[in-house]
């Protein structure tokens, strides 16, 4: 059939054709010239036509115009001798799976409101073909959902090939619904099996893609909350895993378990670390099967291992991890770069909470307060006005360590018995030093850091000072707020001002220049 060019004559004639279709069963045929224009290269016709087919197999199936059961070949069926009726519903139902295979495909297409189009046109199948199941019950009650048609989807979604997270965004929508959740967790884990098995070199847009899905999904916190299904049913059964939070929590386990055992990029390392305590770790159902791939990442160094200790932490507290090597880890971190790293507020914010416990032995916080004082002398003004009120803070928990402070002989500077190059903390004689750097830094040249450093020369007060708002501070923050600073009109001097730009009043240069 021809048509008029462009989008307005693709519709009229999609729009003819879809009524034939509809209307008589001997214009069957016309299904091909509506699944013809998918393939067209104008974006527009193609919305038309995706419109068209979400039209003709949304009505087709909830008329029951398609095959129900175990599909046999087109082939066979048209040549025996089945019913009319039949052999319909058989023909049909493989043009369904054609238009299906089409708009999976479209959904790597260069424009995105195709995409976008394809993505709801396949969702409204999914939908569709739960409530008017293609395939008959083994038994009463069998919980039906159309899982191959949803794992196409997902697995479009997850391109080796492309970036989708506008997409998936998109997608996102629908992991409210506790069974598009549910399925999505499951499909994803197959995915992520079948392209890291298929490609020995898998590319950053799929790990990234996988990860805005994996990340995205959020399970609820009781299982009474779990009664909003995207395919309706009119009596959800008890024997139905999708009904049950436990089961939920054991496809989630085995999808992020599937997915964080594969070699990963660093920069997916670091987000899946920052978000591990939070978002993945509560909803586990056996949290503790992460520590493997915590200790790993605790091994590599940097800021890996920094985000790594939250997790670990969490592990240790509420789930009785035994991990003794914990604190030594943290010690370790403790180096120069540590108040120039990006993950520098996230470090200080933890590190408070890991030695908030007043139960710690004394050499262990002391061996933490004597170095960050060492690293203290070096260590820009946004940092040190952030890391004194942090170590005054420790000396506050733990009064067993304010003998660094107190000590009425004190080591004179070169027979400091402390021992910087040692990674136990136990060992390094922390607790027979003192803070002589804190000292050292009330001759700073910035008044604010050494006014911060001079609180150890007063009885340190009860309450703690909260370093929260000092965690983000900048160095040009601390530059705006000295220039909005008021200076007094009049500063007293202890020398004669000048009278000329070279001391003479009625000099040469006093004609040309002037003091200002």
């Amino acid at each position: 059939m021809e048509r008029e060019p462009g989008a307005e004559g693709a519709r009229r004639a999609l729009g003819h054709l879809l009524q034939a279709v509809l209307a008589s069963r001997s214009e069957a045929n016309a299904v091909f010239d509506i699944l013809a224009v998918l393939q067209s290269e104008d974006p527009e016709e193609i919305q038309e036509a995706v419109h068209t087919c979400s039209r003709l197999f949304g009505a087709l199936l909830e008329r029951g115009e398609l095959f129900v059961g175990q599909l046999p070949p087109e082939d066979t069926v048209l040549a025996g001798s089945h019913g009319a009726m039949r052999k319909y519903k058989i023909w049909m139902r493989h043009r369904y799976h054609s238009c299906s295979s089409h708009l999976g495909e479209l959904l790597a297409h260069p424009t995105f409101k195709v995409k976008e189009l394809v993505l709801k046109t396949l969702m409204k199948f999914v939908q569709l073909e739960g409530v008017h199941p293609l395939e008959k019950p083994k038994w009463e009650g069998q919980y039906l959902f159309p899982r191959k048609l949803f794992r196409a989807v997902v697995g479009g979604l997850l391109s080796p090939e492309q970036d989708h997270s506008l997409l998936l965004n998109q997608f996102c929508e629908y992991l409210e619904f506790d069974d598009i959740r549910y399925h999505t967790m499951q499909a994803a884990s197959d995915a992520v099996a079948q392209v890291t098995s298929q490609h020995p070199k898998v590319s950053l847009a799929f790990w990234n893609n996988a990860f805005t899905l994996l990340s995205a999904v959020s399970l609820p916190h009781q299982e009474r909350d779990i009664s909003n299904f995207y395919v309706k049913h009119v009596e959800p059964s008890d024997m139905w895993k999708v009904t049950h939070l436990k089961e939920h929590r054991k496809t989630f386990q085995a999808m992020w378990l599937g997915f964080l055992k594969h070699k990963l990029p660093l920069s997916l390392y670091k987000k899946v670390l920052v978000t591990m305590h939070d978002t993945i770790l509560p909803h586990l159902a056996q949290p503790t099967l992460m520590i493997d791939f915590l200790t790993s990442a605790c091994d590599v160094g940097g800021a890996i291992s920094l985000l790594a200790l939250n997790g670990l932490f969490i592990l240790i507290h509420q789930h009785n991890l035994e991990y003794p090597d914990f604190y030594q880890k943290l010690y370790g971190l403790l180096d120069p770069s540590i108040f120039h790293v990006k993950y520098r507020a996230r470090f200080f914010h933890l590190a408070d909470l890991f030695l908030s416990s007043s139960h710690l032995p004394a050499y262990l916080v002391a061996a933490f307060a004597k170095r960050l004082s060492r690293l203290a002398l070096t260590a820009p003004p946004e940092a040190l006005l952030m890391v004194l009120p942090f170590i005054c803070n420790l000396l506050r928990r733990h009064p067993a360590c304010r003998v660094l402070v107190h000590r009425p002989r004190g080591p004179e500077l070169d027979a400091d018995p402390y021992d910087p190059e040692e990674e136990d903390p136990a060992k390094s004689r922390a607790l027979e030093s003192c803070l002589w750097e804190l000292q050292t830094l009330q001759q700073h040249y910035h008044p604010e850091v050494s006014r911060a450093a001079s609180v150890i020369n007063q009885p340190l007060s009860v309450p703690e000072v909260s370093v929260t708002p000092l965690l983000g501070l900048t160095a040009y923050e601390i530059f705006e707020r000295d220039l909005k600073k008021q200076l007094p009109e009049s500063v007293p001097l202890e020398f004669i001002p000048a009278q000329g730009l070279l001391g003479q009043r009625e000099g040469i240069c006093a004609q040309l220049f002037t003091l200002s």
